[in-house]
């Protein structure tokens, strides 16, 4: 089963100006393998268009540091100061704090309950099959992004294409990706089209909801005598996380007005589509493809509490993140590693991969990383990312994530007929089929 191939010999015999795509054949087809090796005898892998840290620790050491390694690479992929742009500043503490307060925790079992209801529904009209990326893994959350976020108004495939956009660019259109003049020009281009659109629905809905509220507002008074007359509450107006911060005054010092409102709301579509597609519709294979560990999966399932089940799935993404790595470019010259055998200097500007699935299978952290084991400590999984720009809506991601993979596991007679197809780093289509 493992690979047996001196990755790091045929590195150091390639030409330089070709190691980078022969570091990136090894993680895509041998990740495991290729990491431990890089643990064992080069933690610190340097290239001429990147630099690759393997070992937990170190990458703890980055991550914990975003003023040294810095997310400067996010910046000319996105606009009107995201929060995600910014490193350990007043803007970042600020806005994420306000965010994570609107994404109130108390919501979870209301968004898992939300989550089930639409995969049933998608599921129930689907008749025993489904393209497991386009029909489902996509469009549950972009369901979610209308619902609970409150991006309404707008078609879902419209909101689908926005985020692949945003997250193709922004990820995988880096200076260390693959890629030809071309292809980068047409991600480019296709990310800069879809925001232009995203900005104009931004902007719309925020006036138009914002007037809502206003008009409700004023006629609150005539509500109130009419309920009193009727003894008849009426219909509550929408609760969604882009109607709370519309409802909800800052003080001026605060700098969170209407404009930051429209760009937070724009990065709740971003940063949920595309990540939960992409890990659900991959532990969905993983089980899928193991079929002892399908009937355990399938048993915890139909258990009331779903604790076990999701230990499953968070297990599962350790072994098929989304990406192998996290990147970062470094503001200043860093010794990583200082005191061992592996320190490296880093110089100011280099770009560097934190190799988080490297890290995820470091016994440091891991006992016998090797096995499949559900029920680890969660802390040192990397799934949401990790320190200051661990992702906002984590909590939502951890009911998201499990409740799709679990209401699809219930259906019987469950098979795939092909594996995941892939555009570039993206799945493309997953055809499942069930017993109707």
């Amino acid at each position: 089963m493992n690979q047996i191939t001196n990755y790091l010999e045929q590195i150091d015999r390639e030409d330089p100006a070709k190691r980078l795509a022969l570091v990136r054949q090894f993680m895509a087809d041998h990740p495991l393998e290729f990491f431990r090796e890089l643990r064992a005898h080069r933690p610190v892998l340097v290239l001429p268009e990147c630099t690759l840290v393997a070992l937990y620790d170190d990458v703890i050491e980055m991550l914990n540091m975003p003023k040294v390694f810095t997310v400067a690479l996010y910046v000319p992929k996105m606009a009107n100061g995201y929060l995600m742009m910014h490193d350990d500043d007043a803007l970042h503490y600020r806005e994420k704090s306000i965010m994570q307060g609107f994404l109130n925790r108390d919501d979870l079992p209301k968004v898992r309950e939300m989550v089930g209801h639409i995969c049933t529904d998608l599921l129930e009209k689907a008749s025993g099959r489904i393209d497991a990326v386009g029909g489902y893994c996509r469009l549950v959350p972009a369901t979610i992004v209308q619902e609970y976020f409150g991006l309404i108004g707008m078609e879902t495939k419209d909101l689908m294409e926005w985020s692949y956009w945003a997250q193709v660019d922004t990820f995988y259109n880096q200076p260390f990706d693959i890629a030809t003049p071309e292809e980068r020009k047409r991600i480019t281009d296709s990310h800069n089209a879809s925001a232009a659109k995203l900005g104009k629905y931004i902007e719309a809905l925020i006036l138009t909801r914002g007037l809502t509220l206003k008009l409700r507002a004023l006629l609150e008074p005539l509500r109130k005598l009419w309920r009193k007359i009727t003894g008849r509450n009426g219909q509550p107006f929408r609760d969604d996380i882009v109607t709370r911060m519309l409802k909800t005054s800052f003080p001026d010092e605060m700098a969170f007005d209407v404009k930051r409102v429209g760009v937070n709301a724009g990065g709740l579509l971003i940063g949920t589509i595309e990540t939960t597609a992409q890990a659900t519709v991959q532990a969905i294979q993983y089980l899928m493809e193991r079929p002892p560990l399908l009937a355990e999966a399938q048993n915890a399932a139909a258990a009331d509490d779903p604790a076990t089940f999701d230990s499953i799935i968070w297990e599962a993404l350790r072994f098929v993140p989304i990406s192998p790595y996290m990147f970062r470019q470094t503001a200043t010259e860093y010794t990583i590693a200082k005191g061992t055998g592996h320190a490296t200097t880093i110089p100011a500007r280099t770009n560097v991969l934190a190799l988080t699935q490297s890290a995820m299978f470091d016994p440091k952290a891991f006992e016998d990383p090797e096995s499949f084991r559900a029920g680890r400590n969660w802390y040192h999984y990397f799934t949401f990312g990790y320190g200051s720009h661990e992702c906002l809506g984590k909590y939502v991601g951890m009911v998201m994530i499990p409740e799709m993979v679990r209401q699809i596991m219930s259906k019987a007679g469950l098979a795939a007929k092909a594996p995941i197809q892939y555009d570039g780093h993206m799945p493309k289509s997953y055809d499942l089929t069930w017993t109707a």
